[in-house]
């Protein structure tokens, strides 16, 4: 089998969940980010959502600051009014990550079991980039293992297992400690067999 690691950022109020980034890691090297180009739009919808996003405390103190940076002079020529680098090949449509998300996880090959920490969310956000669950394309995975009930299963607590050092929040940041911390647990269970 092989690993897919994965995390989402996103805002969640209770009644939605609206992707902002994804981060993506392969057991064989490859990775994928991209950040909700949404957040960027011009018009009544993108408007909506950075509103949204801005209302929101976590959100500003933990994600948005790990967005893409601008670099070099664009960084005195971007506008205050941006919450990141509108402009980085990152930011793409929704139907465009859903494409490149599906292509990713159907070239990892047959075989492949997702990943990523307290889940749930985090497949249900991955799930309707192609609408409802049944919509999944085939070799989608139906379901994500999450790392926490993998932790529980082997009697590991939360305090225990590896710490991530930096880049908490940063969707590809977080998925690589998933990927850490996945292969750690698997470490611990051949230990014990």
């Amino acid at each position: 089998m092989i690993g897919l690691d994965y995390d989402w950022e996103f805002l969640e109020d209770g009644s939605r969940i609206a992707p902002i980034s994804i981060g993506i890691v392969a057991d064989d090297g490859r990775t994928y980010y991209a950040v909700n180009a949404l957040l960027a739009a011009r018009g009544w919808k993108g408007w909506r959502f950075r509103r949204r996003v801005r209302k929101h405390q976590w959100l500003m103190e933990n994600v948005v600051p790990n967005l893409p940076k601008p670099h070099g002079d664009w960084n005195l020529h971007m506008p205050k009014r941006w919450l990141f680098n509108y402009l980085d090949p990152a930011v793409k449509p929704i139907e465009q990550i859903a494409r490149e998300v599906r292509d990713f996880i159907r070239d990892t090959g047959s075989d492949v079991q997702l990943w990523a920490n307290y889940g749930a969310y985090d497949h249900v956000c991955l799930a309707q980039l192609w609408g409802r669950m049944i919509d999944l394309p085939e070799g989608v995975p139906m379901f994500t293992n999450d790392i926490q009930q993998e932790a529980r299963r082997l009697g590991i607590g939360w305090d225990e297992l590896p710490k991530q050092e930096s880049g908490e929040h940063n969707a590809l940041a977080d998925a690589r400690h998933n990927q850490t911390v996945r292969r750690w647990l698997a470490e611990q269970e051949a230990r014990t067999s």
